[in-house]
């Protein structure tokens, strides 16, 4: 058995290609402002591929770069400018922050409604009780969208995810409870990983360790999510051992072209919906 690869490159292609035409038929177009604080090489591609991404679906984007020496004032100033601003539909502040920020304190300055990276506590506390208010991390929300499109049905699936981060496992945790599945959450301190990794239906790698997760991991017939991204002798890979664990599961996502085009595609959507709660008569 060979798995099926889970295509996150069409799939965010089938949702971009959605929210342009929305977009087009609109008045007006939706604004996500990315804050990016500092010159971090790797923030700075992450900001270019968003204000690609938005621009092409005729989304606008604005960048607000703020120096690393600023001070929090002057950051926290910013963030609620833009929380004021109608214009302005969504917020993010690229991550990681210099060591200066606290970025619990940081996110916590943005409005939830235009918290449309879904980190900030008051998101994070509506996704944990189900609310359909809750703005869902970009990450997650792509993992479970390209999950319900290949393997469809998810309740009473085990979900096993390695890695405990407030960006992706612990939101995705919530996520997939949510979906009706049984959540197991393990991390750096668990004991045995691999057996507890191989009673998965659905393991989700998010743990940062080049391909970690081996075939005698998985369980035969297991969905396999990579959310890593790692080089390795001047290529990329996942956490996932791809070419072994292909041969176990019955679906696999790849890197690159798995889950970072979804990532960005539910960045989007949730600028997007943002938006429309914000103009409920805009057409």
């Amino acid at each position: 058995m060979t798995a099926i690869i889970m295509d996150g490159k069409q799939e965010a292609l089938n949702v971009r290609k959605f929210l342009a035409e929305e977009i087009a038929a609109t008045y007006s177009s939706p604004v996500l402002a990315v804050v990016q604080v500092g010159d971090n090489p790797a923030s700075q591609v992450y900001v270019r591929n968003k204000h690609k991404a938005a621009a092409e679906i005729g989304m606008e984007c604005r960048i607000c770069y703020v120096p690393e020496t600023a001070s929090e004032d002057e950051l926290r100033d910013l963030i609620l400018e833009l929380n004021d601003n109608d214009e302005v539909n969504g917020i993010i502040v690229q991550l990681p922050l210099p060591k200066q920020f606290d970025e619990l304190k940081v996110l916590s300055w943005i409005k939830h409604s235009k918290d449309v990276d879904g980190f900030s506590p008051i998101n994070a506390g509506l996704l944990q009780m189900n609310s359909p208010e809750a703005v869902v991390a970009a990450t997650p929300q792509g993992i479970v969208a390209l999950l319900k499109h290949y393997v469809a049905d998810l309740r009473g699936k085990h979900a096993v995810i390695i890695g405990r981060s407030n960006i992706v496992g612990r939101p995705l945790a919530d996520l997939l409870l949510n979906q009706d599945c049984t959540v197991t959450v393990t991390h750096s301190k668990t004991l045995d990983l691999p057996s507890i990794c191989k009673q998965a239906d659905i393991l989700v790698a998010a743990c940062g360790c080049a391909e970690m997760v081996k075939a005698d991991w998985v369980k035969k017939g297991a969905a396999v999510i990579d959310v890593g991204i790692n080089r390795v002798d001047g290529h990329l890979c996942g956490d996932v051992a791809f070419e072994e664990v292909k041969e176990v599961a019955a679906y696999i996502t790849p890197v690159p072209g798995g889950i970072g085009p979804m990532t960005v595609a539910m960045l989007l959507k949730n600028t997007w919906n943002a938006y429309k709660k914000q103009n409920p008569l805009m057409k």
